[in-house]
């Protein structure tokens, strides 16, 4: 039975998987009949080339793709066409159907950028917050020390300005009368 399926290739932690058509009685990275196109994992952009018209064509004549290989041709659209294209739908309408599909995806994926960012703006908002609570707090502090440095002083100067004798005004005698 062919198999639609990933033969792996790369390096160590750095993997590149190589989109095949293959006997399932092959090894994962032996024998292949065919390339249908590359899988990067790691990379952001472009992580998926592949030949849409000879997976179409292997797909037709009976190869089952693996689970993973289903995922990889479900999110790219490739098993929305075959499946249209299995059960004869117009090809206007099998357009039709395609290219809705493949803007409620592209909105989707607007959208959960766009949570991405907010997400990101929020935490930063937060962090930012977090910051200015630790410096009214520390500003706080400060001050409290400062008042409390002031009333030492003062509790000080009042202490000294007990402790000192006060010059007593010479009293006058009045001479008595005789």
């Amino acid at each position: 039975m062919v198999k639609l399926r990933l033969a792996k290739q790369g390096r160590k932690k750095l993997p590149i998987y190589k989109i095949v058509a293959a006997d399932s009685r092959n090894r994962r990275d032996g024998r292949f009949i065919e390339a249908l196109g590359q899988y990067r994992p790691q990379n952001e952009t472009g992580k998926v080339q592949l030949n849409e018209d000879r997976i179409m064509y292997w797909l037709n004549v009976g190869a089952q793709p693996t689970d993973t290989m289903r995922s990889i041709l479900s999110k790219e659209g490739i098993l929305l066409k075959w499946h249209l294209e299995k059960k004869k739908v117009d090809p206007a309408r099998a357009q039709e159907i395609f290219n809705t599909w493949k803007s409620e995806k592209q909105a989707q994926a607007e959208k959960k950028q766009m949570s991405k960012a907010d997400s990101a703006k929020k935490k930063k908002a937060e962090a930012e917050a977090i910051k200015a609570e630790a410096a009214r707090a520390e500003a706080q502090k400060a001050a409290d020390a400062a008042a409390a440095a002031q009333a030492v002083a003062d509790a000080a100067a009042e202490a000294e300005a007990a402790a000192t004798p006060v010059a007593e005004a010479p009293s006058i005698e009045t001479p008595a009368a005789e």
